[in-house]
Formats: C-alpha cells, sequence, structure tokens
C-alpha cells in the first residue's frame, strides 16, 4: 500500500482547520487504565452524565482491547491562543470549535475502502449541547456520537509524540486531540 493514501487522510482535517495532523499504526498508542481512572475523579464535570463518557462509553478494559483492533490512526490537533493561561472560556471555546472539524471528518471515512472507523475526540461528545443522558433519554445520534481518546485509555501526550506533535504549543495556548481509528479493506493493502 503507498502512502498517497495517507496523504489525502492528512490533508482532510488540515483542510478543516487542524493545526498538524498524522497517520500512525494503532501499535504506537500507548494505553493505560489510569487516564480513564481520571475520568472518574469528574475533573471536567461530565462523569456518568454524557453517553459517550465513563462509565456509559464501556468497560476501560473491552475499550483498550478495542483500539488494537484497528490497524491505523488518523491523528490531529487544534491549536488555539488564548488571553493568558487562567482564560477557561476561551479553552471552552476552543474546545468547541473542534468539534465541526472531528464531525468534518466523517464524510472522508464514510467510504467502503474503510473497513472499520473509530472517531475519538477531545473529551466530551459536543454532538448535543444537553447530552440525552441527563434527560434519561437514549443517545439521539448514536452515528455521529464521539467518545473521548481518554475514556478509551489512550495517553494523549505519549500520542502527540508518536504522530510527531506537541502536546504543549506554546504559552498562553490550548492544544486538542483527536484521532480516527481504521483498518482499510483487504484490496487496499
Amino acid at each position: 500500500m503507498g502512502n498517497n493514501i495517507f496523504d489525502t487522510l492528512i490533508a482532510v482535517p488540515l483542510s478543516l482547520g487542524a493545526y498538524k495532523a498524522n497517520v500512525i499504526e494503532t501499535k504506537e498508542i500507548s494505553l493505560d487504565r489510569a487516564f480513564r481512572d481520571m475520568c472518574a475523579s469528574n475533573a471536567c464535570g461530565v462523569y456518568g452524565k454524557c453517553w459517550m463518557c465513563p462509565p456509559d462509553v464501556g468497560d476501560i478494559e473491552v475499550l483498550m482491547q478495542e483500539v488494537g483492533q484497528y490497524d491505523y490512526a488518523l491523528v490531529y490537533q487544534t491549536v488555539t491562543e488564548l488571553e493568558d493561561s487562567y482564560d477557561f472560556e476561551g479553552m471552552i471555546e476552543a474546545k468547541k470549535k473542534s468539534y465541526p472539524l472531528a464531525q468534518g471528518l466523517r464524510k472522508t471515512f464514510d467510504d467502503p475502502k474503510f473497513a472499520r472507523v473509530l472517531h475519538l475526540g477531545a473529551g466530551g461528545c459536543g454532538v448535543c449541547k444537553v447530552c440525552a443522558k441527563r434527560t434519561n433519554e437514549p443517545c439521539r445520534y448514536p452515528e455521529r456520537a464521539m467518545p473521548s481518546l481518554e475514556a478509551y485509555g489512550i495517553n494523549v501526550s505519549a500520542l502527540a509524540k508518536s504522530a510527531g506533535m506537541k502536546y504543549i504549543n506554546g504559552q498562553d495556548t490550548v492544544t486538542y486531540f483527536g484521532a480516527v481509528l481504521f483498518s482499510l479493506n483487504g484490496e487496499m493493502q
């Protein structure tokens, strides 16, 4: 398989506003249930309040095993300047801006050349303003819902390094990561 398909895939998130993107093999992804345990500390305030977040997203051991069932990951990042390191509103707005990029990638991967696809985003799903979990309803858009990298036990700092990216991109910036895990149909490899 040539790199043409990877070059094409890397260009898509860049055209949608990503700062950087790269394709790596999933065997380069570092997994550790400790990242999922951090979710349980509820620092973000969403634990148990979103279908795509722990504990509802699924058992961590099963999800970490699922990562290994894909061959490649298209890793992408957004970098946004903030007023200062305490600009929490700016961080939230930057995160919201990463959602359309992640959803825009769905069109690219809705193609028969991909045998399997899993979209993972930057914490929290972001498809709905208020997750249906909070109103005790089933997920409204299961085909668009997006779990986080951390919910699958992915060490995002190590992921950045594997993809040749910086985890921190300077003072007064915030960086968010997403990844699309995928396998190609046999004839494409």
